[in-house]
């Protein structure tokens, strides 16, 4: 039977354990399964305009900070540029100078993206400092549980991607295994520790679930809302994705090697509208689309 691991990630020794890899590394003289040692490491900061509506205000923009390196290795993944390359090394000092030029650049939230392998450190920077908007912490949904009941501390809002129900899945294309039992479980303790709250119609802290909708996996998107319903509630925030594109190393997989068909999101649509699902976000079916990918080499107006 698997245990689900235990680590507190701001009192611990110099091994890292921060997710369910557990490569149990000291990253401070080596690299973990995420390929980053200890220093932060971000690709990009920009205002980003393509996030859930209700995460801003009306037409506003989030604080995005992309971070390199991540803890899954999706064969499908869009920003594969970041998430298998570097970026430019940051203190936590820079990190929090960051936020406060996200704020006053306006932005309605600061979007933490692909942060799993830095939650110590983005820990380390949320105590010293706490940005005046909401905090998301914008994550692959591969997450311990005790690191989210810590970072429940200083965030405000958890997006969890939940990919797979299959572990087959899980293992094939992003070699995560017992993703489902791990994202499961990280994500009903969020919802535990931080009920949905709105001000003026923008979510200034809770829970929210996406899930990128595959080609030929249609019955494990409808495992998922039904996992949903029953264990989150009919209330809970469902972004359901159509705009899965093949990237990367997509085309070796022939069954996803495809853009969503129509018919398949209708299914899956209809399955949330069949359980109850109150508060589901869906997508037209033309946002399967490179557009809105950001330029990993554009530098962008943020200077760190």
């Amino acid at each position: 039977m698997l245990t689900l691991l235990c680590v507190n990630i701001y009192n611990c020794n110099m091994n890292c354990n921060i997710c369910p890899r557990a490569c149990n590394v000291n990253r401070t003289t080596t690299f973990g399964y995420c390929g980053k040692d200890e220093c932060l490491q971000i690709a990009k900061v920009m205002l980003h305009y393509g996030e859930e509506p209700f995460l801003t205000k009306h037409n506003g923009a989030s604080g995005a900070i992309f971070f390199a390196g991540c803890n899954l290795k999706c064969i499908y993944c869009q920003n594969y540029d970041i998430s298998n390359g570097s970026g430019k090394p940051v203190t936590v000092d820079k990190l929090i100078n960051i936020f406060k030029q996200l704020e006053t650049a306006g932005a309605n939230n600061i979007d933490l993206v692909t942060p799993t392998h830095y939650a110590k450190l983005i820990y380390t920077a949320l105590k010293k400092y706490k940005p005046s908007i909401p905090v998301i912490y914008n994550c692959g949904g591969y997450e311990s549980e005790d690191t989210i009941v810590q970072l429940a501390k200083v965030v405000d809002i958890f997006l969890f991607d939940l990919k797979y129900y299959d572990d087959n899945l899980a293992i094939k294309y992003s070699a995560a295994p017992n993703y489902f039992r791990y994202a499961g479980s990280a994500i009903k303790k969020a919802a535990s520790l931080k009920p949905n709250q709105f001000i003026s119609k923008q979510m200034v802290s809770g829970v929210v679930v996406r899930h990128l909708c595959l080609p030929s996996h249609i019955n494990d998107s409808k495992q998922i809302l039904s996992w949903i319903s029953e264990n989150l509630g009919n209330s809970t925030y469902v972004s359901l994705m159509s705009q899965y594109v093949p990237m990367y190393k997509a085309k070796d997989y022939p069954e996803i090697n495809r853009t969503l068909k129509p018919i398949e999101y209708k299914v899956v649509v209809n399955h949330a509208i069949k359980l109850g699902l109150k508060n589901v976000f869906v997508q037209d079916i033309s946002s399967s689309t490179t557009e809105f990918i950001p330029d990993f080499n554009n530098p962008g107006d943020f200077k760190f």
